[in-house]
């Protein structure tokens, strides 16, 4: 008889596979939208990757995690260089009316829905404290 799959792993594919799958139609959609100066389509991208986010906590939810340190860097340092490459599009002249708005409802809807997230998770007070300094880490006292 066949072992069951650790929780770990189980949940690790189930990421992969709802990312893999949602996430490349977002981009697809997007890239596409944009292509074709199509904001409907572009925003249709950005409806895909806020389904792949939300898919992402019911996952945690289910197993009862949260997210890891490795997918947390992942996500943040991806919107952070998309930012950075749609700012500098924009301040080169290279984004159309409609890659502008699209750009402007991804980064918006993401960003919102980053802290809507770390407000359900640790409340007002737990989200300021999960970027806020405790004195023990610099070495001051408390």
């Amino acid at each position: 008889m066949a072992e069951a799959m650790p929780k770990q792993t189980e949940r690790g594919l189930l990421v992969f596979a709802i990312w893999a799958t949602l996430g490349a139609a977002g981009l697809c959609f997007t890239l596409e939208g944009l292509s074709r100066d199509a904001l409907m389509l572009a925003l249709a991208g950005t409806g895909a990757v806020v389904a792949a986010f939300v898919a992402h906590m019911i996952v945690n939810w289910v197993y009862g995690q949260g997210f890891t340190r490795g997918e947390a860097t992942l996500g943040i340092g991806a919107y952070g260089l998309l930012a950075l490459v749609f700012v500098l599009a924009w301040l080169s002249g290279g984004v159309d009316r409609a890659g502008y708005l699209a750009g402007l409802a991804f980064f918006g809807t993401l960003g919102f829905g980053f802290v809507a997230y770390l407000a359900a998770r640790h409340g007002l007070r737990g989200t300021f404290s999960q970027f806020h300094v405790h004195g023990s880490a610099t070495g001051e006292p408390k």
